[in-house]
């Protein structure tokens, strides 16, 4: 089973950047669309962004222009560019298959945004 970990998150100030990092155990970018999700306690996860295996990119209406999602499937990882956080974003990320394909949920990485 492919396994992904999350890395890159911290504490930043509203307007700050941080790039998150999702490192997969195989080779599966290139063949399945893939995408970034938070969830806030108490609420339901939600994706953010996706990237197709062409490399066609989407997101929710809440980080358009904020956020780019990128894959390297030389290395088996895939990005989150997250720019003009803002306190709203504060959540726990994941990265997952947001298609037909998906395996076991990692820790994800806690992304915090201070007013």
């Amino acid at each position: 089973q492919v396994q992904l970990v999350e890395s890159g998150g911290g504490l930043v100030q509203a307007g700050g950047s941080l790039r998150l990092s999702c490192a997969a155990s195989g080779s599966i970018f290139s063949a399945t669309t893939m995408g970034w999700f938070r969830r806030v306690p108490g609420k339901q996860r939600e994706l953010v962004a996706t990237i197709t295996s062409r490399g066609l990119t989407n997101y929710v209406d809440s980080v358009k222009g904020r956020f780019t999602i990128s894959g390297d499937n030389a290395k088996n990882t895939m990005y989150l560019q997250m720019n003009s956080l803002k306190p709203e974003d504060t959540a726990v990320y994941y990265c997952n298959g947001a298609g037909n394909w998906q395996t076991a949920w990692g820790q994800g990485t806690q992304v915090t945004v201070s007013s």
